[in-house]
């Protein structure tokens, strides 16, 4: 995906926050809930949240307890986090960037639908790569993506390798290969089907684990 693609789906990101500034809810997703509840579990003290967006996960984490980095490439809807949650670390980035930490600087990564945007293959495999470098020994990985079983697979402007574009978001697909792929490196602990809004989006929570 080229550089002018991509900064026009951040510029489309940057309207669609401004003027829906609770565009999906304020309440944490269910996936987010789950994260928690393992993160928890597994005393996991430093989380990475990649793609903090509006920063409904980001309550979530913040109100367990945790050591909580949210990144996002979109600094309008950081500094609304940044404001109402002071005690967490922002920082603006670009997911094709390598990660800003040194190695083994979080017990957790966590992100909802981050790997399902307008990123190739190649940038996703290295995306994976920086996340098993910055997870300490014994950390997990926890990511939603939606998948070919997606109403919205196959449909709108084709971008090619598995990326459609829709209402102006372009969405990389996941199907099982890709997920088994980027997994390389982690053991791969669960695969779980859920569905959310209003289409209803289908989608994976993948959750691995760094030995």
């Amino acid at each position: 995906m080229d550089g002018q693609t991509i900064d026009g789906q951040r510029r489309h990101w940057q309207r669609t926050f401004v003027d829906n500034h609770d565009m999906y809810g304020t309440e944490p997703s269910a996936p987010g809930r789950y994260a928690v509840e393992l993160f928890s579990r597994e005393h996991v003290r430093d989380v990475l949240e990649l793609g903090g967006g509006q920063g409904r996960d980001t309550r979530a984490f913040a109100a367990a307890k945790f050591h909580v980095t949210a990144l996002d490439y979109e600094a309008n809807a950081l500094e609304l986090i940044r404001r109402e949650l002071p005690v967490i670390s922002t920082l603006t980035h670009d997911a094709r960037e390598l990660l800003p930490f040194g190695d083994a600087s979080f017990n957790a990564v966590y992100s909802h639908m981050l790997f399902n945007m307008a990123l190739s293959t190649v940038e996703l495999e290295a995306l994976a790569g920086e996340v098993r470098r910055v997870l300490r020994p014994g950390g997990w990985h926890i990511y939603t993506v939606r998948h070919t079983g997606d109403a919205h697979y196959g449909a709108g402007i084709d971008h090619g390798d598995g990326m459609f574009e829709n209402g102006g978001f372009i969405v990389h697909f996941f199907d099982r290969a890709l997920v088994e792929r980027l997994a390389a490196g982690l053991t791969l602990v669960e695969v779980f089907e859920f569905e959310e809004g209003a289409l209803p989006r289908k989608l994976w929570r993948v959750t691995l684990h760094k030995a």
